[in-house]
């Protein structure tokens, strides 16, 4: 929700909303959106989240659901840079280190991906799917350079 000078104010109540847009506040925005990501329309979810970002420029949970809707609608470059946006926010995120560097994998730049999957395992080293993907990225570079 955005705070106006006397507390929270809604989008739906200014004068100057977009006609056409969606319904609610920033906060309905974001509830949706992880919603329809959840029930598995990673498209819809990511249009909406993209407004709510907008919207709330500097909320990371905002960002954070965003990055996994592009990520889920095949968006990968869109995914990365949402990730880099957290990265840069809040450098101790590993989960952002790991979608960045999942984002960059499937975008094909392995050797971009290697960095960030690598400080995310550092991170969480006991979290199997960050480990799994590293060892796949080393794999692929190692294939690559035979």
């Amino acid at each position: 929700m955005m705070q106006g000078r006397n507390g929270p104010t809604r989008p739906d109540d200014s004068p100057d909303q977009e006609p056409g847009g969606p319904a609610g506040d920033v906060y309905e925005w974001f509830q949706r959106g992880v919603k329809l990501l959840k029930d598995g329309s990673p498209a819809a979810a990511a249009a909406i989240l993209a407004r709510a970002a907008d919207a709330e420029p500097d909320s990371r949970s905002i960002r954070e659901a965003l990055a996994r809707a592009q990520f889920n609608s095949r968006r990968y470059a869109d995914a990365a840079d949402s990730f880099r946006w957290i990265v840069a926010a809040n450098p101790t995120e590993d989960y952002a280190y790991f979608g960045l560097g999942m984002s960059l994998w499937r975008t094909g730049d392995m050797e971009a991906a290697h960095e960030p999957l690598t400080i995310a395992v550092a991170m969480r080293p006991d979290l199997r799917d960050y480990v799994s993907a590293l060892k796949q990225v080393r794999a692929t570079l190692r294939a690559r350079e035979a």
